[in-house]
């Protein structure tokens, strides 16, 4: 997701607010259920160690605000002497709604190279 343009923070199932909990409260405790293990929660997000836990695979990402603005903004020439700068022309005021179907298809593609890697090791 970080190889997403705009994309400046990457979070897995609680992410950083995992950061706040005890080991105790973050873990995801199993119980034998009636198709294999159930888990309780999911605050790994899916992912446990780099490998699926087979729960919903949780990311949150988070894009910068558009800076290519039409409000002048205050830059130095190529001499280092002070200037504004003013963007010109068209540009959304938020990448967050282009992003969203960027960010579903870079999963989709991420999820399909693993499953070919795995395809690939274990026939």
């Amino acid at each position: 997701m970080m190889g997403i343009n705009a994309v400046k923070a990457v979070e897995i199932g609680e992410g950083f607010a995992a950061a706040r909990l005890t080991g105790e409260a973050n873990a995801d405790p199993m119980h034998p259920g009636s198709d294999g293990p159930e888990f309780e929660t999911n605050h790994a997000g899916g992912i446990a160690g780099g490998i699926s836990t087979g729960q919903p695979v949780v990311v949150r990402i988070a894009f910068k605000p558009t800076s290519s603005i039409l409000t002048p903004v205050p830059t130095i020439n190529t001499d280092g002497q002070a200037t504004e700068i003013r963007t010109k022309g068209r540009h959304d005021p938020c990448v967050g709604i282009r992003g969203v179907p960027v960010a579903e298809a870079m999963m989709a593609l991420v999820l399909a190279d693993h499953k070919l890697l795995h395809r690939g090791q274990c026939g």
